[in-house]
């Protein structure tokens, strides 16, 4: 029979800490910390499997799930000697979501669960604190208004904010038990007018409401999208923790906070957290009181401190890892109400991870697993460039570290209309963020708040982002619906520059420049040294200048597997010569074709034609060849500075590939501009020049050009193209080796279907090598491969490997190709496949490994049956994607080339894949046959 309900309390629980599948992260956490013995209240979760059943049955909860979870409710009862809904002795309850990752802030909660008008009453003659129990009852109707029925929460809010002013005082804690009872009767009149219903008083339907409600919110739009950004299945569904109430609101002898064992914003060793007293956990997360360090306990009780630092010691020691935890003090009696692994920033996990290894809590190898390849993103974050000095206006708290340039927005909403546009960064500033903030925080450079802590929501979501935050500013006052930031006499206004130090607290005016961090020593460098130690994969960088390439060098790339040589083209000084060049590219028989014909040829007249065809040919030839010469130079200087900076490793350079209508001006630009000279009777050079532009465009003119005249198509047809180019990569090769630099040239053919196009074009690329190492008097090693971005690429590699030395996949034209998908028309049909979950993620970003990772296995096993020592690499957009390098992996492949400030992320995920393939090919568990 299938269990949904697990119980801890009375220091033994029915599950523990390994079992986050079933009871969650926050559940698991609780059943472990009841085997340990720590003080932990009762209660019982209610597993993933059965939130899974309530959206199959339709919204529905089974009748045995209801049955199974009153049992363990019964025995709750009994254990505490109270019963929900009795108001001799009364017992609440909390309902929280709790999924197996964790998802800070996206799914609900709800407290208090059990009070109504009588237990209020009760609690409140009981307890001698007739305070805590409305204020407990209010806070209490106004969660599970929101939560269960679904009432916009400024509702509550416009009703208390209205009874603190009506009283003149600022403070919540400084509305009386009388106060709170006209917002108790102003809160249930809210909910009988949004509903059509009194508020529910019978505790038992309380509870099934709100456990219904915390599945649901599984699927609330938040959380949806903190699952989409962070790769979370959307099938695993929530566990619910129930489990009995302890107060931090029962005046100054309690509290309630939130911590870590160890620094989540810099990974420092050190006691980190806040809390508050006299409130309840929402107080502290939420943002709506600014809460006080944690450090500060150690004054208001002592006891409670020493206990609380013993306690989390030894859960970090148990678990080998950071510990986020939460606490309540219930008049003076320290309570645990969860624990689990800490999120935290890249900087943080790194320097972690490194400190475990040297304290001997953990080895390099699981060093290199607690650290996500995006995490080491945020090492190479920009930091403020401080040289010409700071309009410093005011400072919070580092809540996430980094630099963040852009234009100030005060609503999620209009942080994602603005954001859209790439060349407007944004900065969403706001009193406190809430989670249903969540899309504009992801859109956002940086987050700024007025309110709230280091443990805040914005905190704690934006370090899991990697986005620079600070939080608790308290010198500004935001007023988000007049959309003003005023500091001092500062006032910032929609759209005003400001930079946020998100390591520091600090916030600028202006448009503060920013420059680059150097990642190159410290704990940083140690942990890469351990990645590149069991890494497989080889890693390199696409670069097509020595600039981009000396940043690859730096971020430890071992090569430059893309070397895109029509960037080089489009320079103010060289897009004149192309241009030239591609207005002599005509369709005409090639002039061997055409001696040939006039060598058959016995009619003289026919012969004349053939003759007159074959001088405006070699007039055309002679034209490409003139603009070819003058581009010459200019790309053997660019080779020579990828060889100097790459010196000694293999620099990976592709001939000339995308379609040549890209050099030139668009189509309808030039039919414009025409249109107007012709209309303006003003004729000329002007004119002419541009209705000859325009003849030329509209012969290059395709309906489908990224499946035309392009890569090595170009080549064939127009081989001086590829001469010009191997060229310049020969006497730039030979030239360094004159001078002592270490040149490795791999010349790639792209958009490769059929061998005979390979061979072809290498037959030029030898010819061009031999040429220029008998005039420069030296030779160097080089390698002639293909792009395999074609299905009959990949389905042809044995013949292919018949003449190419490397195969490196274009990842990006191959999905593009596999899928008939044209990448630059895809947005819309993605995200609804995507939505609709016909596909789990964008095949350009993550690879497909079903279809294109299939034929990245066939073309390289069928390649290397040809040429056992085939080097094979991926220079696609996949090659920096963690996801995409393990399925590289898996197919064997010798490298992986990305963008320079990816080669740290690609070689953690490579050191990861081959530690997963370790772990899967280890030795089989032996078992007794006894």
């Amino acid at each position: 029979m299938d269990k949904y309900v697990y119980y801890f309390g009375g220091g033994k629980a029915e599950g523990n800490g390994n079992m986050k599948d079933v009871l969650g992260g926050k559940g698991a956490g609780l059943a472990e910390m009841t085997n340990a013995g720590l003080p932990v209240p009762p209660g019982f979760t209610i597993a993933t499997s059965a939130c899974r059943l309530y959206f199959e049955g339709g919204n529905h909860t089974p009748d045995a799930i209801t049955a199974e979870y009153s049992q363990a409710l019964e025995r709750l009862q009994k254990e505490l000697d109270l019963k929900l809904g009795d108001a001799e002795k009364p017992l609440l309850v909390s309902v929280r979501s709790g999924a197996k990752f964790s998802m800070p802030g996206m799914m609900d909660t709800i407290l208090n669960l059990g009070m109504n008008d009588k237990i209020a009453e009760a609690f409140a003659k009981k307890s001698g604190n007739p305070r805590w129990a409305y204020d407990s009852y209010r806070r209490f109707i106004q969660m599970f208004g929101n939560v269960v029925l679904e009432i916009d929460k400024s509702k509550f809010e416009h009703v208390f904010d209205g009874q603190k002013k009506k009283r003149r005082v600022k403070l919540d804690t400084e509305l009386t038990a009388d106060d709170l009872k006209q917002v108790i009767a102003a809160y249930k009149q809210v909910v009988k007018k949004e509903t059509g219903k009194d508020f529910p008083q019978e505790p038992r339907t309380q509870l099934a409401m709100a456990i219904e409600a915390v599945f649901r919110s599984w699927y609330n739009p938040r959380a949806a999208t903190y699952r989409r950004m962070n790769r979370i299945a959307d099938d695993l569904g929530t566990a619910v923790n129930v489990q009995a109430m302890v107060f931090g609101n029962m005046g100054e002898t309690s509290g309630t906070g939130v911590g870590f064992t160890r620094n989540p914003a810099t990974g420092a060793k050190e006691f980190y957290g806040e809390f508050l007293m006299n409130a309840q956990g929402e107080d502290v997360v939420s943002g709506v009181r600014t809460p006080v360090h944690i450090t500060e306990l150690d004054r208001v009780n002592p006891e409670a401190y020493n206990q609380l630092r013993e306690i989390t010691t030894r859960l970090e020691k148990h678990y080998r890892d950071v510990q986020d935890f939460e606490f309540t003090i219930q008049e003076g009696k320290l309570y645990m109400l969860q624990t689990r692994s800490g999120k935290r920033t890249g900087p943080a996990a790194v320097k972690i991870a490194v400190d475990m290894v040297k304290e001997n809590v953990i080895t390099p190898k699981e060093a290199l697993q607690r650290v996500e390849p995006e995490q080491l993103n945020q090492l190479l974050h920009p930091v403020l460039d401080e040289s010409k000095g700071l309009n410093l206006i005011a400072n919070g708290l580092p809540a996430s570290p980094g630099a963040a340039v852009g234009h100030v927005v005060f609503t999620a909403d209009d942080a994602v209309e603005k954001g859209k546009d790439k060349k407007y960064p944004v900065i969403l500033v706001r009193g406190e963020t809430v989670p249903d903030d969540i899309h504009g925080m992801e859109v956002a450079q940086g987050i700024l708040t007025s309110r709230g802590g280091m443990t805040s929501h914005a905190a704690v979501v934006t370090r899991g982002m990697g986005k620079p935050c600070v939080a608790g500013a308290g010198d500004c006052e935001v007023d988000e619906k007049k959309k003003v930031l005023r500091v001092g006499q500062n006032v910032i206004k929609e759209g005003d520059w400001i930079a946020l130090d998100g390591s520091t607290g600090r916030i600028a005016l202006g448009q503060v420049p920013t420059k680059e961090p150097d990642p190159s020593s410290g704990d940083f460098a140690e942990f890469m040294k351990w990645a590149d130690e069991y890494r497989k994969l080889g890693v390199r960088a696409n670069a097509d200048i020595p600039r981009d390439a000396t940043v690859a060098r730096k971020f430890g790339a071992e090569g430059i597997g893309l070397c895109r040589t029509e960037h080089m083209f489009f320079a103010e000084d060289r897009l004149p010569h192309i241009q030239r060049m591609i207005m002599a590219c005509k369709f005409t028989p090639s002039s061997a074709e055409l001696r040939e014909s006039i060598a058959k040829e016995k009619d003289r007249d026919k012969t004349g034609e053939l003759k007159k065809q074959l001088k405006e040919v070699l007039g055309y030839e002679k034209e490409r060849r003139a603009a070819l010469s003058k581009l010459l130079p200019m790309q053997r200087k660019d080779f020579f500075g990828l060889f100097k900076a790459m010196h000694g490793l293999p620099v990976t350079i592709r001939t000339l590939d995308p379609p040549l209508h890209e050099f030139l001006p668009k189509r309808e630009q030039l039919m414009v501009e025409v249109a107007v000279l012709e209309a303006t009777h003003k004729k000329g050079a002007k004119l002419s020049q541009a209705r000859k532009m325009l003849e030329i465009v509209e012969g290059l003119h395709e309906f489908n050009p990224m499946l035309g005249l392009r890569g090595c198509r170009l080549g064939i047809l127009y081989p001086e193209i590829t001469e010009m180019q191997a060229r310049a990569i020969f006497e730039a090769a030979c030239d360094c080796k004159k001078q002592g630099i270490d040149a490795k040239p791999e010349i790639m053919i792209p958009l490769v279907g059929d061998v005979k196009e390979l061979a072809l074009q290498k037959e030029i690329v030898n010819q061009a090598a031999k040429d220029v190492f008998a005039r420069k008097g030296v030779e160097v090693h080089y390698l002639v491969g293909t792009m395999i971005e074609l299905p009959a690429a990949a389905l042809s590699s044995e013949e292919i490997a018949g003449e190419a030395e490397f195969f490196s996949f274009g990842t990006n034209d191959l999905t593009q190709t596999t899928f008939g998908l044209s990448r630059d028309d895809c947005a819309k049909i993605i995200a609804a496949y995507v939505k609709l979950k016909i596909w789990p993620s964008d095949p350009f970003a993550q690879l497909d490994p079903k279809r294109v990772g299939r034929l990245l296995k066939i073309s390289t096993a069928e390649g290397r049956n040809a040429r056992p020592n085939l080097k094979v690499g991926i220079c696609g957009e996949h090659g920096g994607d963690p996801s995409s390098i393990e399925i590289c992996a898996e197919a064997g492949l010798n490298y992986v080339s990305c963008s320079p400030y990816r080669v740290p992320i690609a070689r953690l995920a490579a050191a990861q894949a081959a530690l997963k393939r370790q772990e899967a090919a280890g030795p089989k568990k032996m078992y007794s046959t006894a």
